[in-house]
């Protein structure tokens, strides 16, 4: 792979490989995402691994900006589609993602996701389907199921692997170890889905170092072509997790600033493959259950900071990876 990146190969401007560089790639245009609910549970929820979930998920799992789950899929992909019409341009045929986000969205039978997957895929105005699950909950039936799907559509998996790092997993909650997510890993691969993964920055007792560590392993999996995209998000604190009660009790000391963050980010960035997708750089929880950090609410003052601050420093994804 040749890493030598200039002025001349900037992604659209940014200094990233942005989705939106990608989609623009591979469709025209940019796309717009519609977040929608399968009213499913999660297996650290239901009691089959436990009942509090993820030590940091709130009780929306992770779909708090999510559609009404008793509605439709059909239906949801239309009220969402309003919700998001001040973004869209003025000209026709926009297209756009169907992301079920909330928990565990391959947790259920297969004769339910096949109808809910499949009433999403084919809708007219849905180019990508796009599916946040774990991967413990990819059984055989679910894989025939993805395979299937993206013989009509592009299809997506969301992996929330977080951390390499068993000892942050066990505090977490995870409750899978690494060689589960490298298994779901291959075996998407080797039907032809993509994957992006989720990875959490400032996760307590976790050094640079060690979110390097993580940050080279996803590299490692791209280099191979297993892994095409990654989310990097900020550890939130929100109210009503077992994690937002152990910083209101003075439990859990919880300090990153915005310099701190942007910082990490760079750093992330510059050991991250440059032709592997970026699809978040921060995230947007919920401000009315927002415990810390607060300036983590201002998504667009993130976002504006990080790259002023790429500029200055004259860096870019990449720069480090071997």
């Amino acid at each position: 792979m040749n890493n030598t990146i200039n002025s001349q190969t900037f992604w659209d401007g940014k200094r990233y490989h942005s989705l939106d560089y990608e989609l623009k790639k591979i469709f025209g245009k940019k796309l717009y995402k519609l977040s929608l609910n399968a009213g499913l549970s999660c297996p650290n929820r239901d009691g089959k691994l436990g009942t509090g979930g993820c030590i940091f998920c709130s009780r929306g799992g992770s779909g708090d900006f999510s559609a009404n789950p008793g509605h439709s899929v059909t239906d949801q992909i239309n009220e969402a589609k309003t919700l998001v019409s001040s973004k869209l341009p003025s000209h026709k045929n926009v297209k756009y993602i169907a992301y079920f986000q909330a928990y565990t969205n391959t947790y259920g039978p297969v004769s339910y996701l096949e109808k809910i997957f499949t009433e999403a895929i084919n809708h007219p105005d849905i180019a990508v389907l796009s599916i946040a699950t774990r991967p413990d909950c990819l059984g055989e039936d679910v894989i025939s199921l993805l395979y299937e799907l993206n013989k009509i559509k592009p299809v997506w998996i969301e992996l929330g692997l977080q951390t390499i790092h068993e000892d942050t997993a066990r505090w977490m909650r995870r409750g899978y170890e690494l060689p589960v997510f490298e298994d779901a890993v291959q075996r998407l691969h080797k039907i032809g889905v993509d994957v992006i993964v989720h990875t959490i920055l400032g996760l307590p007792k976790e050094t640079k170092h060690d979110m390097l560590e993580t940050m080279e392993y996803i590299g490692n999996l791209s280099g191979l072509g297993l892994v095409q995209g990654i989310k990097l998000q900020l550890l939130h604190v929100l109210k009503g997790t077992d994690l937002g009660q152990l910083y209101l009790d003075g439990k859990f000391i919880y300090s990153i600033t915005l310099d701190d963050y942007i910082d990490l980010v760079i750093t992330c960035l510059e050991h991250l493959p440059p032709d592997l997708v970026i699809h978040r750089l921060t995230g947007d929880g919920p401000k009315k259950i927002l415990l810390a950090p607060s300036w983590s609410g201002n998504k667009k003052l993130v976002l504006n900071t990080l790259h002023k601050a790429m500029k200055e420093r004259n860096t870019w994804q990449g720069k480090y990876y071997n």
